[in-house]
């Protein structure tokens, strides 16, 4: 008999597979299971003068997100509308040198490193990225003026995401 960590092991697996249906059996023990797919099932008949039985024909049927049009133009004017920081070449971009947290001051109750329009040195601080209870200090890397904060305080950041943007 399967324990428990087993069986759900087993379920993970076929869930993740493009096995649709999985049968185990084992020690007088038997277990199937069967992935629950969207399909419409349909019938075709035909008049004939002899009946004969007809197999249902099975199409899966995708699903779409279908946005309404007026969401879909507002979106559009909203990418239209935005500008764009990163076209201007003489900008730096200090990047984010590991995954973690984004924090804009070093506590909650404390002012921002750096604001839009402030003057930065190459070892000015401008953030703290958490990463597993380490609070790493983000200096700018440049002399310059920041133009514009690209993440929100306690926002979650990737590798190399751009954080701020500094002209030189």
């Amino acid at each position: 008999m399967l324990k428990i960590q087993e069986l759900r092991e087993l379920i993970k697996l076929v869930d993740h597979s493009n096995i649709d249906e999985f049968t185990f059996e084992s020690e007088g023990s038997k277990i199937k299971m069967k992935k629950n797919k969207e399909t419409t099932v349909q019938t075709v008949v035909e008049n004939k003068a002899q009946a004969q039985p007809v197999a249902p024909v099975v199409t899966e049927v995708p699903q779409v997100a279908v946005q309404p049009a007026q969401q879909q133009t507002e979106q559009a004017a909203t990418v239209a509308t935005s500008p764009a920081p990163a076209a201007d070449e003489n900008l730096h971009k200090i990047v984010s040198p590991m995954v973690g947290t984004f924090y804009a001051s070093p506590s909650p109750d404390a002012d921002a490193y750096v604001k839009k329009g402030d003057k930065v040195k190459e070892d000015s601080v401008v953030c703290i990225v958490e990463a597993m209870k380490l609070f790493n200090e983000i200096e700018a890397e440049v002399n310059g003026e920041i133009v514009e904060i690209l993440v929100e305080n306690g926002q979650l950041v990737e590798y190399g995401q751009p954080l701020f943007l500094v002209k030189a």
